[in-house]
């Protein structure tokens, strides 16, 4: 029993070994994020359509949702429907309901039936996004192409109690993820900002390729009322290419930080400038990281000015 504990330990949250084969994946548990936030977030103004969407069903994202996993998917043709990337998630958290089924029935164009679990198929700006209950507190959903990845979730399911069972890149990767971490990446993670084959960050063009695999993580410092410690590592090509991008990433964090002086005086950028301060390059062998630290105050003001001034009707669901 005791070995089984600490396997169990070691291994990938369940929500995201449920995932399909990717070229990307992020982690997000929400549950310690709202203890850390709990001072500085406020909850956001909710639209007509999203407020229909929470009377009908009972559920409040911000309330109800506590982890996330999700799956990237490069598509061939980026001009596409999906545009570059498509999705494949599972959502934990307290989702269940007969309203929220009734909803799902009433906005979906069809459905299927696998191997027990009824597949929504909604309609959404030229695709169609697949939604599933896969346990009591469990939702999987994806926008990809075709039902193989939704059909993987379900399948992986079956297997959940295996410790480390999960896709090829979590076997590959997840190693590298600190312990603790509260939200993490790995792999292709740089295709959401990717564009003309550059990262883009805040602006900023990253001298590294939208390929690249990546190693991101959110950590809290202890004590956990203190800030939270970003790491990212990517694994370059060989020693050479990693100096050279340690590098240039250097200069670009000291170009960054003279920008940022002039800025006025609020809590999105009094963040962006301890972001800068505090943020270090190093390299070790085939590998670039950087670390900074990110107070809560901080980190509040990023997520609410990131937030669409008008939120999808049902959250996730798109």
């Amino acid at each position: 029993m005791a070995v089984a504990v600490f396997l169990r330990s070691k291994a990938p949250p369940e929500a995201a070994r449920l995932l399909p084969e990717s070229d990307g994946i992020l982690y997000i548990n929400l549950k310690p994020i709202r203890v850390f936030l709990h001072k500085s977030l406020r909850s956001p103004d909710r639209v007509p359509d999203y407020q229909q969407f929470v009377n009908a069903t009972g559920i409040d994202w911000e309330r109800d949702l506590d982890k996330v996993a999700i799956a990237l998917h490069r598509m061939p043709d980026p001009n596409g429907p999906n545009g570059p990337v498509a999705y494949s998630m599972v959502l934990e958290g307290r989702l269940t309901g007969a309203r929220l089924n009734s909803w799902l029935a009433a906005n979906a164009a069809s459905r299927e039936n696998y191997v027990g679990h009824t597949i929504y198929n909604i309609p959404s700006d030229g695709r169609t996004v697949r939604v599933t209950q896969i346990g009591y507190d469990m939702m999987a959903i994806s926008n990809t192409p075709t039902a193989e990845q939704i059909h993987s979730i379900i399948d992986r399911h079956r297997t959940a109690a295996l410790p480390f069972a999960g896709s090829s890149l979590l076997s590959r990767h997840y190693h590298d993820v600190p312990l603790l971490s509260i939200a993490w990446g790995v792999g292709q993670i740089g295709l959401p900002f990717s564009e003309s084959g550059a990262i883009k960050i805040l602006g900023f063009s990253l001298p590294l390729e939208d390929h690249s695999t990546i190693i991101a993580s959110l950590t809290p410092t202890l004590p956990l009322a203190g800030s939270l410690r970003i790491r990212v590592e990517e694994i370059a090509p060989s020693d050479d290419v990693a100096a050279s991008q340690a590098a240039s990433l250097a200069t670009l964090v000291t170009i960054s930080r003279g920008f940022t002086v002039p800025l006025a005086s609020n809590p999105a950028n009094n963040g962006l400038r301890q972001l800068l301060k505090t943020a270090e390059v190093t390299q070790q062998h085939d590998r670039v990281i950087v670390t900074a630290t990110l107070s809560p105050s901080a980190l509040s003001s990023a997520i609410q000015d990131s937030s669409p001034a008008s939120p999808p009707t049902s959250g996730p669901l798109q």
